[in-house]
């Protein structure tokens, strides 16, 4: 599979920042302050499942246990959620989301669960450059 074509869905395009590229996937941070949610976007045209990724799928499980250390280390959070759902966005994703025993959802879903609140510029810069530096130093 080839990078060829891919473009990143509006959606994602929307409620996120960039973090930065992996071998496969793009790493991205969900604009939302409520929770700290990385998505990791494979960059693959017209795939959807992870089963589509064919060869791939342990390049982007690899990436996923490296992004999910970096966020654990990064919040010392209780628990991490990881989900590839895609119901509403269909282009591949998987979200990974720290969880905390005293967030606000806790221990439902965070889907849905609060209004969105958009991070203050510099927070985002510095959750983005913390993240972007435990995933490169760990390449």
């Amino acid at each position: 599979m080839s990078e060829t074509g891919w473009s990143l869905h509006p959606q994602l395009a929307a409620d996120t920042v960039p973090v930065c590229d992996l071998a496969l996937s793009r790493l991205l941070a969900m604009n939302d302050a409520n929770f700290p949610w990385l998505i990791l976007v494979p960059r693959r045209a017209s795939v959807s499942e992870i089963i589509d990724l064919g060869a791939e799928r342990a390049t982007l499980m690899d990436e996923l246990a490296l992004v999910s250390r970096a966020l654990k280390d990064e919040t010392r959070c209780e628990k991490l959620n990881v989900a590839a759902i895609g119901n509403v966005v269909p282009q591949l994703h998987v979200h990974v989301v720290a969880r905390r025993k005293d967030d606000a959802a806790w221990p439902k879903p965070v889907w849905g669960a609060l209004p969105r609140r958009v991070y203050e510029a510099n927070a985002m810069e510095r959750f983005t450059a913390a993240i972007r530096g435990r995933v490169v130093s760990s390449l």
